[in-house]
């Protein structure tokens, strides 16, 4: 049986979770019914939205699976829909996201010329809307290079560290590999999808990966499921349990740099916020996953926290007018608005 033959057997239900999603929800649908290979199952679970999602998907009639739910979040929405899911694989997009046309296609094929995946992700398009902007998460060159020649990390953990790991809406997993994992921890605010792909990665490391965007992320949505909560308490915690969990299962030392760039990453936009407390407070939980040189460069900025934030969204402006930035990121948020924005 050629791979051509093969991918028959696989076949997709897409989980689709939204909340308050209504402005957006038809093109997120929309990009699923445009596939070039059609999704066999299409199930959108309303996260007890009050504007008119409901209204927008049940106009797709018989196409569109619609569940609707009380809130709960996420990871409540996401494994409703894995749980209702009738076929052996599941893709996942959010509610104010879309495929490129060949994302399954392109995928399916993937996995039958590689039948011992379990899970595969690709590259994807950030979009900045608010800026027309929009720019890939990783150069194709640079992950073709990370790749050498093959299709497939042999190590998530390591496809992580080197920003090739994809993002939710373009992984494609087994349904058995979610429900042996524990599917989306329920309450955890943010991050409930690298949750889960850390506990996947502990048992099955190998990790299938494409590197044109096969998806696009929009950025800076209102409401949006996924995007709401960026509390620093929620993602100490989430690398304090990996830390330990990657411990018992003997993968900690592939773990360790994953969650050092995390930590690095979150003290940079905390150096935006005039937070010199919280920072201080990450150093001392994660410093031993950081080079003597940052914590080194971070002591000094902590110096005069003020006057670092300030420079920091001076040359953040200088960037972004002389086009300098080569990643598309959302502007940083002043430490006002990240108040308001948890309360």
């Amino acid at each position: 049986m050629n791979a051509n033959d093969n991918n028959q057997f696989r076949r997709v239900s897409v989980v689709i979770p939204a909340y308050n999603a209504g402005p957006y929800i038809c093109r997120t649908i929309e990009s699923v019914l445009n596939q070039t290979h059609r999704a066999d199952e299409i199930i959108v679970i309303d996260d007890g939205s009050t504007d008119n999602t409901g209204e927008q998907v049940k106009k797709y009639g018989s196409s569109v699976r619609y569940i609707y739910q009380d809130n709960g979040g996420a990871s409540t929405a996401r494994n409703t829909g894995i749980k209702a899911a009738g076929f052996e694989w599941i893709a996942f997009l959010d509610g104010d996201d879309e495929w490129l046309p060949e994302k399954l296609k392109l995928q399916i094929e993937h996995l039958g010329r590689n039948p011992q995946l379990v899970w595969t992700g690709a590259n994807f398009y950030y979009c900045l809307c608010d800026e027309n902007r929009r720019g890939p998460c990783i150069a194709p060159a640079r992950a073709e290079q990370l790749l050498n020649g093959k299709e497939f990390f042999d190590d998530f953990f390591w496809a992580f560290r080197n920003a090739a790991s994809g993002c939710t809406i373009t992984m494609l997993i087994r349904k058995d590999i979610l429900e042996q994992a524990g599917m989306f921890r329920v309450g955890q605010l943010m991050a409930n999808d690298l949750d889960l792909w850390f506990r996947i990665a502990y048992q099955h490391g190998r990790f299938g990966f494409i590197s044109e965007p096969l998806a696009i992320y929009h950025i800076a949505i209102p409401q949006s499921i996924t995007k709401k909560h960026r509390l620093l308490e929620i993602r100490c915690e989430l690398l304090k349990r990996h830390l330990l969990l990657s411990a018992e299962h003997g993968r900690d030392q592939a773990f360790k740099p994953c969650a050092g760039r995390m930590a690095g990453s979150w003290i940079r936009s905390l150096l935006f916020e005039d937070r010199p407390e919280d920072i201080r407070g990450m150093l001392n939980d994660f410093g031993e996953l950081l080079s003597r040189r940052f914590k080194i460069i971070v002591r000094l900025l902590l110096i005069f926290p003020r006057a670092t934030a300030v420079v920091c969204h001076t040359i953040s402006r200088i960037v972004r007018a002389l086009h300098l930035r080569r990643q598309i990121v959302p502007r940083p948020k002043r430490r006002q608005d990240v108040s308001q924005k948890n309360r």
